[in-house]
């Protein structure tokens, strides 16, 4: 049986995931910072782990506690909703801290293993941000496209050692806890200057047409894990979808 960690494995994607790898008899490394025996039914097959990507010991008895991995899903991440102008930059830097150093962080203490195997998936889970740009995200948005071109450099970096590397890109999912993992309320982001600009934009987020479940999530990085074509890209949900086909 091959082995997967997934982080950020709470709730929302990561823990999707970590449903569908299970039910198709994967063993699964589920991580979390703080772990729950209830998040998931209990298997043989299964492992749940406290995990920090942005603690470098962490991550470090992480790995070491999970052994031999045939793939890595990086999805833990935090979000942020508001004017950058009244952003806080400590609390800008803590995004960047997880949805981008936490990312490379994990992979770099991944490859070794991989490397020397030569095989092996690393999965970055980032956003339909950086397919088409989204008001009042910039700074999640910065975050997100840093790993994409992180990893479209990579997949030419590792597959010299026949490691491969994935982008999964979500839609809009109002169902996920986008912004509670988080120190800073969308409402104290939004000065009274932005509120005619914000206001019909926060009305399309309330009734979209198109989004994302999280079931459309795990089905992509199943997908991702086992592809064999090259493919690099895998949006996931239909907004998702249909933004790709206007990008690309």
């Amino acid at each position: 049986m091959k082995t997967i960690l997934i982080t950020g494995c709470s709730s929302g994607y990561g823990l999707e995931s970590a449903r569908y790898f299970l039910s198709r008899d994967w063993n699964v490394i589920a991580t979390m910072r703080t772990p729950r025996e209830d998040a998931l039914p209990r298997a043989q097959s299964l492992r749940i782990l406290s995990l920090d990507v942005t603690d470098e010991k962490s991550i470090a008895a992480t790995i070491k506690a999970a052994g031999p991995i045939d793939a890595l899903v990086n999805n833990a991440g935090i979000g942020v909703v508001g004017a950058f102008e009244v952003t806080p930059l400590s609390h800008i830097r803590k995004i960047f801290e997880t949805n981008t150093f936490g990312v490379m962080a994990m992979t770099q203490a991944v490859i070794p293993q991989m490397r020397e195997r030569r095989s092996g998936v690393i999965v970055n889970v980032t956003s339909s941000t950086t397919l088409a740009p989204f008001p009042l995200a910039a700074a999640y948005t910065a975050s997100k496209q840093a790993i994409l071109g992180f990893t479209a450099s990579l997949a030419h970096e590792l597959g010299h050692f026949n490691i491969h590397t994935k982008l999964i890109e979500p839609g809009y999912a109002p169902t996920t806890k986008f912004t509670q993992n988080t120190e800073v309320r969308v409402e104290d982001l939004i000065p009274r200057a932005y509120a005619d600009f914000a206001a019909p934009i926060f009305a399309e987020f309330a009734r979209p047409a198109l989004t994302t479940k999280e079931s459309d999530v795990a089905e992509a990085v199943w997908l991702a894990v086992n592809d064999t074509s090259g493919k690099l890209h895998f949006p996931a949900g239909a907004d998702a979808v249909a933004l790709s086909r206007d990008v690309r």
